[in-house]
């Protein structure tokens, strides 16, 4: 795998859901290394925001040298990103980071929130009997793209579809098993996740979500702690741009 800097241009952008939007960009031969679980860098094209904004790959579409990003407008950065058009240019850097291994067993994909997205390739390309418990505070959006890749569980904060509570209440309600749990979301949920992975003795590999600045390592500012000793700072820390962000729950202590 390579990384790369390119001058990506907007093939389509749509708003999913308020504050939610999808974009499909033309990366050239960067799709072809991408894996699931992975993330890319975007720059802002007002040179006074230097750092790139990360954010996770939703879909690769190598045949066509593309893929998808679904992200939450959360600053001037994204909000700039919201207002793009088909034919402009964005500089990116990717694809960065380390994906989810592809297992045989039978899984259990759970996500929330804006971890939702990632979890759309892994389903993909996953080649096993699998369940995608999929959690929402109240609206839903990309449900629908899980469907064809295995049966889709789904819970609401406010009850209005699906289990009414999280992705774990979900998982208990609705009796999901499976040898090894992938997972993206917010801490919590991660830490509910791992918790019931080791509870019932299974593999869990889980996508840790921090602020990030360099996106390549160098700067340990998005660390997390972990069970082992880190080559790189001697510590008991793990980069999560660099080592991750996907790490088998055991790994990292939440």
């Amino acid at each position: 795998m390579s990384t790369k800097m390119v001058l990506a241009t907007v093939v389509s952008q749509e708003q999913l859901l308020g504050d939610v939007y999808s974009m499909w960009l033309d990366v050239g031969d960067m799709a072809g290394d991408a894996k699931a679980g992975q993330f890319i860098a975007l720059y802002s094209s007002d040179h006074s925001r230097l750092l790139p904004r990360p954010i996770s790959i939703c879909e690769v579409a190598p045949e066509k040298g593309s893929l998808r990003i679904v992200y939450r407008v959360v600053g001037k950065g994204t909000e700039e990103f919201s207002g793009y058009q088909a034919g402009d240019p964005v500089r990116i850097t990717g694809p960065l980071g380390n994906g989810y291994p592809l297992l045989k067993a039978p899984a259990i994909l759970v996500a929330g929130g804006i971890g939702i997205p990632p979890m759309l390739e892994l389903a993909r390309r996953l080649d096993c009997e699998k369940t995608i418990v999929l959690g929402y505070k109240d609206k839903l959006f990309l449900n629908k793209d899980f469907e064809p890749y295995g049966k889709v569980v789904i819970s609401t904060e406010d009850g209005s579809c699906g289990v009414h509570g999280n992705a774990l209440d979900a998982i208990r309600e609705a009796k999901v098993t499976g040898q090894v749990i992938y997972s993206c979301g917010p801490t919590p949920m991660l830490r509910a996740v791992k918790a019931y992975a080791e509870a019932q003795g299974i593999e869990a590999y889980i996508s840790l979500e921090e602020k990030m600045a360099c996106g390549i390592g160098a700067c340990l500012a998005c660390v997390c702690n972990s069970t082992e000793v880190d080559d790189h700072s001697h510590v008991h820390n793990k980069r999560i741009c660099k080592d991750g962000p996907v790490f088998n729950a055991r790994e990292v202590i939440l």
